[in-house]
């Protein structure tokens, strides 16, 4: 067995953690971090992509169980009125005016000038050019800390039934939006020091200020029927992806990229991933690396992922090159006799017409005995150019069976998820790796379940220019003037992708030690 978690190489220290788990979908975590909330004594840090003031963290029977639905700000603002010791600190990514219609405007006078004077809301702009801050955690009195896909903001919460219909997925504006899946991890214990100091490093960075992570400490824990599916870990280690900058410097790190490679080449019988994107060419290149291995066993590949990306811009950006990197990757799959299949969840509206669940969620697990969350997609900007953070859980040996175990039941949840709670499904067979993509290639074809079969085509397929456009400006691994374009100037993509692995051994080799 191949250990995966390398500190030093694609993680930082291995840390103990006192209670661990994953919070599927935005109901769990959002009534997970109130319940975590409203017993804070000291100190609040939030990192987020966007926040918004109005959303509610608390809805339907929550909402009723607990006198209201508790806006967001309002509730923080209030938070910090009653204890006159609380602080509460929110870092969000300053954003591009890509993205100003998709915003809260005035965000910094709505979050700063309209609250209590210990809430501070600022912008961080301290990345290279064309970067974001993409990470997503909170961290509450240094006694609890979640960390993965999720913002607080509009057009995220959602059940784990993801209906077609649900009232209460609608927006502040009144807008409802379509299902949407994701997932945020949780810890307690020593590890969240670590992610108190990273937040603090960030703050300083962002607005030339200290702050001092501060709280109990007391071995907080989530209240019952806010703890999702557990995680019974001794240890944990965190990821990131951070680019250089050259005024200021900060170092360049790439701890997420490195750790989905070795966790895929370490793969013996199953890779999930459940993300966003696919675009991201050294998560491809790793697998087609382990696939071309005669040796080692044949794997199970399951792909979950969005049936289409969120909007035009995306599907540009995205799409084309998601599109080619997956049909060569089944090809691949096919002639070394591998499975592979691709996903996508859809729910079924009253009238029948089906209502595609939006993947959002970020998760690679390896042969059920590791497991990777956080903000990083499989996208080359999530692998080099974006900040980012993931916390990971490995079993390396006989004696951490329980945490296998668990592992192996997220899965298997998150499977039976996208295929329809209120379907019959044989949870044994989708506990067991071995001929896990013919199973659910049965039930897609069934027409039963929700789980479809993924096209794998974008709408821009024949257009070579957005494919250029996608990988040198808007999905680059590195800032653009680094950009290595080597693989982007193939006028026949597909078969370097399929049959050029000997002329791309040397280059990875050489980019992955």
């Amino acid at each position: 067995m191949r250990r995966i978690l390398k500190p030093g190489e694609n993680c930082r220290a291995l840390r103990s953690v006192g209670k661990a788990g994953l919070l599927i979908d935005g109901e769990e975590y959002y009534r997970a971090f109130y319940l975590a909330a409203v017993q804070a004594k000291k100190q609040i840090l939030i990192s987020g992509w966007q926040f918004d003031s109005e959303v509610a963290l608390l809805r339907g029977a929550d909402a009723r169980r607990h006198g209201g639905g508790y806006p967001f700000l309002s509730f923080l603002d209030g938070l910090c009125r009653e204890r006159k010791e609380l602080r509460v600190y929110m870092l969000a990514w300053d954003f591009s005016l890509v993205f100003m219609l998709e915003r809260q405007w005035m965000q910094e006078w709505v979050f700063n000038w309209s609250t209590n004077e210990r809430l501070f809301f600022r912008f961080d702009g301290r990345h290279p050019i064309g970067a974001s801050q993409h990470q997503k955690f909170a961290v509450i009195d240094r006694s609890v800390a979640f960390l993965g896909g999720m913002d607080i903001c509009s057009g995220r919460w959602d059940d784990r039934s993801h209906n077609a219909e649900n009232r209460e997925r609608v927006n502040p504006d009144g807008r409802g939006y379509v299902p949407y899946h994701d997932t945020q991890a949780y810890v307690t214990g020593p590890l969240v020091n670590d992610l108190a100091a990273i937040f603090a490093a960030r703050w300083r960075d962002a607005t030339g200020t200290e702050i001092d992570p501060d709280g109990p400490d007391d071995g907080f824990i989530l209240p019952a029927g806010s703890r999702g599916m557990e995680i019974p870990a001794s240890r944990a280690a965190l990821s990131l992806t951070q680019a250089q900058t050259l005024p200021s410097p900060q170092t360049e790190v790439r701890e997420i990229r490195r750790l989905h490679i070795d966790a895929i080449r370490a793969a013996e019988k199953l890779v999930f991933i459940e993300n966003q994107y696919f675009s991201s060419y050294a998560v491809f290149l790793a697998l087609m690396e382990r696939m071309a291995e005669a040796t080692r066993p044949k794997l199970e590949i399951v792909i979950i992922i969005p049936e289409r990306p969120h909007g035009i811009m995306e599907e540009a950006s995205i799409g084309v090159t998601q599109s080619r990197l997956l049909n060569s990757l089944k090809s691949f799959a096919r002639k070394y006799g591998h499975s592979m299949g691709v996903y996508y969840p859809a729910a079924r509206g009253p009238d029948d017409k089906k209502a595609p669940v939006y993947i959002h969620s970020k998760i690679l697990i390896v042969d059920d005995r590791f497991v990777t969350i956080g903000s990083a997609n499989v996208t080359n900007r999530s692998m080099g150019l974006d900040s980012e953070l993931n916390i990971s859980f490995e079993a390396v040996s006989r004696r951490n069976r329980a945490l296998a175990g668990s592992i192996r039941r997220v899965r298997a949840s998150l499977l039976a998820e996208h295929l329809g709670f209120e379907n019959a499904v044989e949870m044994e067979r989708l506990d067991s790796p071995a001929g896990l993509v013919d199973y659910l290639d049965r039930l897609a074809d069934n027409g039963a379940y929700r789980l479809e079969k993924h096209g794998m085509e974008a709408y821009f397929e024949d257009l070579s220019v957005l494919k250029l456009l996608n990988d040198m400006l808007l999905d680059p691994e590195k800032t653009i003037i680094e950009e290595n374009i080597f693989e982007l100037i193939s006028p026949n993509v597909g078969y370097i992708f399929t049959e050029g692995m000997t002329l791309f051994r040397n280059w990875f080799l050489k980019k992955t030690g």
